[in-house]
C-alpha cells in the first residue's frame, strides 16, 4: 500500500479529505449564491436566464460541475466513515455525559445535518437540474436569439409554498453545518493560531447566518411575486 492510500484512510487522512472537500463547497455555495441573487432582479429573469446559458455553454464550468458532484460524494463518504469510526472506537457511551457542556449542538449533529443536506440536494436536483438537463424547456427570445427560460422553471417552483417551506427549513439545517464545519475544516488543516482562531470563528459564524439566509430570502421574495 502507497502512502497515498495509507494517509487518505487513515484517520487523519480522512478529516483531510472532509476538510478539503468543504471549503470547496464552501466557495461553490458562495458562487452559486452569487448567481441565484440574479434571479431577484426587476427584469423578468433575463439576466439569470443569459447567467444560466453562459454557465451551461462554458467547457471549464461543465468540469468544475463534474468536480462539484464529486467532492460532495466524497464528503458524504468520509463524513460516514469517519462517523463509523468514532463510533466503533468508543463502544460504550460514559456514564455520565457533559456533551453539551463540552461542544455545539452542531457539532454533535453534524451526521444528522449532513443527511437532511443531502436530502435537500437530492430533491433540488431533480427539480431544477434534471428538468433543465433532460425535461422539456420552455424557451425565451432575446434580441433575435433563443434561451432556454431556466427563470420560469425556477419561479414555478418558488411558486409552490411547500417547496419554499422545504428550502427555508433545509437551509436552517445547512447554517447550523457551517456553523461547525467552517471553522473545523480550518482547524484541521491546521490553520488554528491563538492570533487568527477567532476571527476564523467569527468569519465562519457569519457565513452560516448570511450565506443560507440569503438563499433562504429568494425562494421567499419570489413566492411573494407570484401571490
Amino acid at each position: 500500500m502507497s502512502w497515498v492510500s495509507k494517509t487518505l484512510s487513515s484517520t487523519l487522512g480522512r478529516k483531510l479529505i472532509m476538510a478539503l472537500t468543504g471549503l470547496f463547497l464552501i466557495l461553490f455555495l458562495v458562487v452559486h449564491l452569487i448567481g441565484n441573487l440574479q434571479l431577484l432582479l426587476p427584469d423578468n429573469g433575463e439576466s439569470f436566464n443569459l447567467y444560466a446559458e453562459s454557465m451551461a455553454s462554458n467547457p471549464l464550468i461543465r468540469v468544475v460541475s463534474i468536480g462539484n458532484f464529486a467532492f460532495i460524494l466524497l464528503h458524504v463518504i468520509y463524513s460516514i466513515l469517519l462517523s463509523r469510526y468514532n463510533k466503533s472506537s468508543r463502544p460504550i457511551e460514559y456514564a455520565v455525559s457533559k456533551a453539551s457542556t463540552n461542544s455545539s449542538w452542531s457539532s454533535r449533529n453534524m451526521g444528522i445535518l449532513g443527511t437532511i443536506i443531502l436530502i435537500f440536494l437530492l430533491v433540488h436536483l431533480k427539480g431544477f437540474y434534471y428538468e433543465i438537463k433532460f425535461g422539456e424547456m420552455p424557451v425565451v427570445d432575446y434580441a433575435g436569439v433563443t434561451y432556454k427560460n431556466v427563470f420560469a422553471i425556477v419561479a414555478a417552483a418558488y411558486s409552490n409554498l411547500l417547496y419554499v417551506a422545504f428550502y427555508v427549513v433545509a437551509m436552517g439545517f445547512l447554517g447550523f453545518h457551517l456553523s461547525h464545519g467552517f471553522a473545523s475544516a480550518f482547524q484541521t488543516l491546521g490553520l488554528n493560531h491563538v492570533k487568527y482562531s477567532p476571527l476564523i470563528s467569527r468569519v465562519g459564524f457569519g457565513f452560516s447566518i448570511i450565506v443560507p439566509a440569503l438563499f433562504a430570502l429568494i425562494p421567499i421574495v419570489m413566492y411573494i411575486q407570484s401571490l
